[in-house]
């Protein structure tokens, strides 16, 4: 009697191979997707520091758009 089912007697360790695969990839992706994440500035007045930081627009042009971000 063949106590595998006509499976083959490696069958649970490949399929833990695969689910611990899975695993590791899945937590890669996510580590990968939250560093993607950070990376990104959202708040519109940071990204209004840096262009000014860079040089992009001049400090007339900051307030201005500054001025016109802030909630009424």
């Amino acid at each position: 009697m063949r106590w595998y089912h006509g499976y083959g007697p490696m069958t649970g360790g490949v399929l833990l191979w695969v689910v611990l695969v899975s695993l590791v990839a899945g937590a890669a992706l996510v580590v990968a997707l939250v560093a993607l994440r950070g990376r990104r500035s959202g708040s519109a007045t940071h990204v209004l520091d840096e262009r000014l930081a860079r040089g992009d627009i001049d400090a007339e042009e900051y307030e201005r758009v500054r001025r016109a971000l802030r909630p009424s």
